[in-house]
């Protein structure tokens, strides 16, 4: 480039970055004055994928972040909302506009693929979308082993379809650059009987070896399920016990307790209480825990 047009092309960027904090400044101001208007539901700024591609005139990389960060807001918003119809309806078109302003953005396959798969009402528990997210990052990097892992752990944790997950782990083990263990892992979630086992390996694998902390702490999560899963067959067996001594099942954790089978009110990994049904003997996390839904209560 000519030094005009590099002092130009400098001069531009820092007018670029005085009007972006000007709009700011004047947000604030306004926002400070006025009564902000109720969002327009269904309202997802440009919903256009490729329209909005032609829109950013050569900054897809710097509106890619922007939505990727609208992306991730909105999940928040809705999952604190204490709206009891709630949606998520907006979560995978954003997701998908992220996606095709920067086809390469690892970051928003990957977590995006956990957003969409968590099940209500932590998450839109859309696996079909999460899988096609998945898919469309493949057409994109038919190299990267990491998008056939996480497919597989979508059909296999929440799907609990061990031939497709297997399928899904043996493509990516022939990947160039693809770790050892892949292979390994697809005949561990056909194996009969090792259902959790095989489980608690891929999030162990996930937890040690993601790429970002929001994905190693979705990991962890996930193995704090695995633990509450056991927790509840204990704690379910236990109020049978209960039943065949006294014809009825407990109605409190303090009745367990005085009939010496436990010590005192059992807590999930979390920290929360487990909850009890009198009914039916059986036991899940209080919907207050961060472990809510487990799996097993979603299918």
């Amino acid at each position: 480039m000519r030094p005009t047009s590099i002092k130009h092309s400098g001069l531009l960027w820092v007018a670029l970055v005085v009007l972006l904090v000007s709009a700011t400044a004047m947000q604030v101001a306004v926002e400070g004055r006025l009564q902000r208007p109720t969002a327009l539901p269904g309202v997802n700024w440009i919903q256009s994928p490729q329209l909005m591609r032609r829109l950013t005139m050569g900054f897809n990389a710097i509106w890619a972040d922007i939505y990727w960060i609208r992306a991730v807001q909105y999940y928040g918003d809705t999952k604190l909302s204490m709206d009891a119809k709630k949606k998520y309806d907006r979560l995978y078109p954003l997701l998908d506009i992220t996606t095709t302003l920067d086809p390469h953005f690892n970051m928003a396959y990957r977590f995006g693929s956990i957003l969409l798969s968590e099940g209500y009402p932590n998450g839109p528990g859309s696996t079909e979308q999460a899988l096609a997210l998945l898919q469309k990052g493949i057409r994109a990097a038919p190299d990267k082993w990491q998008y056939y892992q996480d497919a597989g752990f979508v059909e296999y944790w929440w799907r609990r379809n061990t031939r497709a997950a297997a399928d899904w782990f043996v493509k990516g083990s022939m990947l160039p650059g693809a770790p050892d263990w892949l292979r390994p892992l697809a005949a561990g979630v056909l194996a009969k009987g090792g259902e959790r086992e095989a489980s608690r390996a891929m999030w162990t694998i996930l937890a040690e070896t993601g790429e970002h902390e929001w994905i190693r702490q979705s990991a962890r999560r996930g193995l704090q399920q695995l633990d509450a899963e056991s927790h509840i067959e204990t704690l379910e067996s236990l109020m049978h016990r209960f039943h065949d001594t006294k014809g009825r099942f407990p109605a409190s954790w303090d009745e367990m307790k005085q009939a010496g089978l436990v010590r005192g009110v059992p807590l999930d990994p979390s920290g929360k209480a487990y909850e009890m049904d009198s009914v039916s003997g059986s036991v899940d996390v209080s919907r207050q825990s961060t472990l809510y839904p487990l799996r097993s209560r979603t299918r």
